[in-house]
């Protein structure tokens, strides 16, 4: 992370207008969250509700908050966010890569509102951008199914073809690489972020295309009760999913948000906070894996465990060199590091993962 710890991250999101703090400093800050699912998802709106929830308790009478669940990327979202802006929210986070634009459009009508957008890359004055680098679990969640593939074909259960998304992929795909240079993964796009019905018609494709570790960039946990139907392994996504599939669950890369709005909102009402962004992986907190499933023999858990520290140590780069798309161009040099601009706007597969990009 650029900014030495979590706490210097979310606290230097601090230096700010001081148009951001409620009109009175006694009063409890009004903070407001929108999300793109349901609260119940278990995947990443669920986390970013545990992330609100942690905030109350951490602040509890120094802040209300209130939330908005199922708002559609688009036109709803705009009108969502106004609406929480004119209700006297001073602080408004925005969770979903689609809610982007119309957070940026009301930002600039409400100047004395700070607003926070998860996974974006659009700041302003009064607006901030904040995500975690989730692919640094994805990388383990690879080394992983490379270890426990017997076909040598993994599945990832896309959402949307976005940077987000595709930095997922391919940290999924480079991880397994890093243990089986030779193996293939298969995507299957929902185009949804949350729609259990999809995410197991696409986890059932999958395996009947010979995939048998899946992981997902979708919010159910339909995709992990598919591998346990067939007796495949999977990853649970944002959240420890292990309740929902205990045989197929190998481990998750887990969002904890609730560090980063208790010292985002600490920073507004005291008139301290800036616009920026924050990433958060491991080493900060912002990403943590669940327990290992007791299937995954030790050779491999060790594995794991030596990788998540040198990613902890920055020593091990998810997207270090050599690194070539499926066209065989090399993207990063060997011994050179991907640019964080080129990560934060990834827009290719690498080698390895087949198909195309949808459109």
């Amino acid at each position: 992370m650029n900014r030495r710890t979590l706490f210097a991250l979310a606290a230097a999101a601090a230096l700010s207008v001081t148009a951001g703090l409620p009109a009175h400093a006694a009063d409890p800050l009004k903070v407001a969250f929108v999300y793109v699912g349901p609260v119940g998802d278990a995947g990443w709106t669920y986390a970013h509700e545990q992330g609100r929830l942690a905030l109350e308790k951490s602040m509890a009478g120094k802040v209300k908050t209130t939330y908005v669940e199922n708002v559609p990327e688009g036109a709803d979202a705009e009108r969502v966010i106004r609406k929480l802006a004119a209700d006297g929210n001073k602080l408004i986070f925005t969770t979903s890569f689609g809610f982007m634009n119309p957070t940026e459009k009301v930002a600039k009508a409400f100047p004395s509102v700070v607003f926070e957008h998860a996974t974006g890359f659009k700041t302003s004055k009064n607006m901030g951008v904040y995500e975690s680098r989730q692919y640094e679990g994805t990388y383990l969640q690879g080394v992983i199914a490379a270890k426990m593939s017997k076909s040598g074909t993994i599945g990832f259960v896309g959402s949307f073809a976005v940077p987000e998304v595709l930095r997922n992929i391919n940290a999924y795909t480079l991880g397994a690489q890093s243990v089986n240079p030779k193996i293939k993964t298969k995507v299957v796009w929902i185009n949804s972020w949350y729609d259990p019905a999809k995410e197991r018609q696409a986890a059932e494709t999958l395996i009947a295309q010979g995939a048998d570790v899946l992981t997902q960039n979708t919010d159910s946990p339909a995709t992990l009760q598919v591998a346990q139907e067939k007796g495949k392994f999977a990853f649970g996504w944002d959240s420890d999913m292990a309740r929902f599939a205990p045989k197929a669950h190998l481990t998750a890369s887990t969002n904890y948000w609730g560090d980063f709005y208790t010292k985002t909102a600490q920073a507004v009402m005291a008139g301290t906070w800036k616009t920026g962004e924050v990433r958060g992986g491991l080493n900060e907190g912002m990403v943590r894996m669940s327990p290992l499933n007791a299937a995954i023999p030790a050779d491999v858990a060790k594995l794991f465990e030596q990788k998540k520290a040198d990613i902890m140590s920055g020593k091990l780069k998810p997207f270090q060199g050599p690194v070539k798309d499926q066209s065989g161009a090399v993207r990063v040099a060997a011994g050179a590091q991907m640019a964080d601009k080129d990560v934060h706007g990834m827009n290719f597969y690498v080698q390895g993962v087949e198909g195309s990009i949808p459109k």
